[in-house]
């Protein structure tokens, strides 16, 4: 990705990357520097930041923020919708005073800025609003896709529902770990956001930090849609285990059923097998063995159909 450099304002006014190099171009304009982790140690200088830490793309595994006394430290770690469980988009920011530098090697972060300026009519004049618009760029259409997980959900709880539960847990379980993945990300979210409101190294307007509110309740109803999906899941994983004791319960009483009939019968084959001398039977007996058997089992029959159990 090639470094850009964007000029706060009513508009987002970009400035060719070759005017980066330019060392005595002015910076006083609050500006947004957008570079990559091979080149990011000579934009914050050329922005006038000064980190204390590494900067290590690969190690971004949460979304997180974090005050330092010349600037603030952010990183993003952001689910890819179409792959949750996948690769993440990962993303370093820093602020300070007058200018903001985003490090990303992924192009994700130009393209987010690009949908910025086609869609918005004020496009960031303040640091603040540009943080604003930035971060519900990415998060717009996350409402949407809880909707399809949403629809996903019912679909499976119909199925339950029609006894359908073949193949029930290949689908439900990714699912259910996608959105534990979403409920953690939109928690992280919020405390980024709370964390700028707070404004702990007063480098935002006072005035500006509604913005920041609005991501913090926009992440906040994201997590709360999110753990009621969670809590519907559970619900039909609920659902799907009752119907599944049910089809095991059905099962076993008719075992027992079968069992119970055949009892009563090997109690007579072992009685008349010990061939006793004096046994009345013993001699022309076998049709009287076969009635016998014929009425318990008719016997049976009877009396479990009438509890029902048949």
């Amino acid at each position: 990705m090639k470094d850009v450099r964007y000029v706060l304002g009513e508009r987002l006014e970009e400035i060719r990357e070759d005017r980066m190099e330019y060392p005595f171009a002015s910076v006083d304009v609050p500006s947004v520097f957008l570079t990559n982790s091979r080149q990011a140690g000579r934009v914050m200088m050329r922005a006038g930041i000064v980190y204390e830490g590494e900067i290590k793309l690969n190690e971004v595994e949460f979304c997180r923020l974090e005050p330092q006394q010349e600037c603030l430290a952010g990183a993003l770690s952001i689910p890819r919708l179409m792959d949750v469980l996948g690769s993440r988009y990962k993303i370093l920011f820093f602020i300070n005073k007058n200018n903001i530098v985003i490090i990303d090697d992924d192009d994700f972060s130009h393209r987010l800025i690009q949908r910025v300026q086609r869609r918005k009519s004020k496009q960031g004049e303040t640091k603040e609003h540009f943080i604003y618009n930035f971060i519900l760029e990415f998060i717009s259409r996350d409402v949407e896709i809880l909707g399809q997980y949403e629809k996903r959900l019912m679909e499976l709880e119909e199925r339950v529902m029609h006894g359908q539960e073949e193949g029930f847990q290949s689908k439900f379980m990714p699912i259910r770990r996608e959105l534990l993945v979403l409920r953690g990300y939109y928690d992280e979210m919020m405390d980024m956001g709370k964390e700028l409101e707070e404004n702990e190294n007063g480098f935002f307007a006072r005035k500006q930090l509604k913005y920041f509110g609005t991501i913090t309740d926009r992440a906040d109803r994201l997590m709360t849609k999110t753990s009621h999906l969670l809590e519907y899941a559970q619900q039909i994983r609920d659902a799907y285990q009752a119907a599944v004791d049910a089809r095991q319960n059905r099962n076993m009483e008719l075992l027992t059923v079968i069992s119970t009939i055949f009892f009563p019968l090997t109690l007579i084959t072992g009685w008349y097998g010990m061939n006793f001398q004096n046994m009345p039977e013993l001699e022309n007996g076998y049709p009287g063995v076969i009635a016998l058997s014929v009425i318990v089992i008719v016997f049976c029959i009877w009396f479990f159909k009438r509890k029902k159990m048949l």
